[in-house]
């Protein structure tokens, strides 16, 4: 075997972020009667959610904010769109939701089984994500993927982020890892992907939506975590 570590993204690769994220948004709009309260489109309020979220996680990878402001920011931009300004409910919102988020259990299709196969291989499987500590395990946990990671390495507990090398290199040390039997497997070209050329290790893009817009160029692709049999 060429590679011996196979370091997985969580979000977006395995667990399935978007699905689970609407699901506990729609729990939190009845819960908080935020209809009552002047978001009278949830499709707006999840789809406007999403955009924020993403522009304030690159934000808070560059170091512009931190992870705080990150966690109440999403929900106070996203009711600001709705002209509610209430400072106190983006907070409610925002612990809240993180309450909720990491109990959710919907995963990619194959998950399980890739897993499965490529530990029955004898492959040793970590984790390098860029979520919270807390949050990650309890994701980990409550979708029943816990027991197949050796490590799980995360941006709280490394104090670094994809793309930045040295959350790599904390995972490689605690790991016992060597980069040349090392590689990464993650849905997102500029964390995942860019993060591990940075580290000098091989990458596995996993690319769920079929994009075709990127311009680095991955190791492997596959469009399926079961198209993963084909490398390992």
């Amino acid at each position: 075997m060429k590679y011996h570590h196979l370091f997985f993204d969580l979000d977006h690769t395995l667990w399935d972020f978007e699905a689970n994220s609407r699901q506990t948004l729609e729990e939190l709009y009845d819960q908080l009667q935020l209809k009552e309260k002047g978001v009278d489109d949830f499709d707006k309020f999840h789809k406007n959610y999403l955009v924020h979220n993403d522009k304030l996680w690159e934000r808070y990878r560059n170091g512009f904010i931190k992870v705080d402001e990150l966690r109440w920011k999403r929900m106070w931009l996203t009711l600001l769109d709705f002209k509610i300004g209430d400072e106190s409910l983006a907070k409610e919102m925002g612990n809240t939701f993180l309450e909720l988020l990491p109990t959710r259990k919907i995963l990619f299709p194959y998950t399980q089984e890739i897993l499965i196969y490529l530990t029955e291989k004898k492959y040793h499987l970590h984790l390098i994500t860029n979520g919270f500590e807390k949050t990650q395990h309890s994701k980990l946990k409550n979708s029943g993927l816990d027991h197949f990671f050796t490590e799980v390495i995360t941006s709280e507990g490394s104090n670094s982020l994809k793309p930045h090398k040295e959350i790599f290199e904390f995972a490689f040390e605690k790991t016992g890892a060597k980069k040349e039997e090392s590689i990464m497997i993650g849905d997102s070209i500029d964390v995942d992907i860019l993060g591990a050329i940075n580290a000098g290790i091989d990458q596995v893009y996993v690319n769920h939506l079929g994009d075709k817009s990127y311009t680095i160029k991955p190791t492997y692709m596959v469009y399926s975590l079961k198209e993963l049999k084909n490398i390992f």
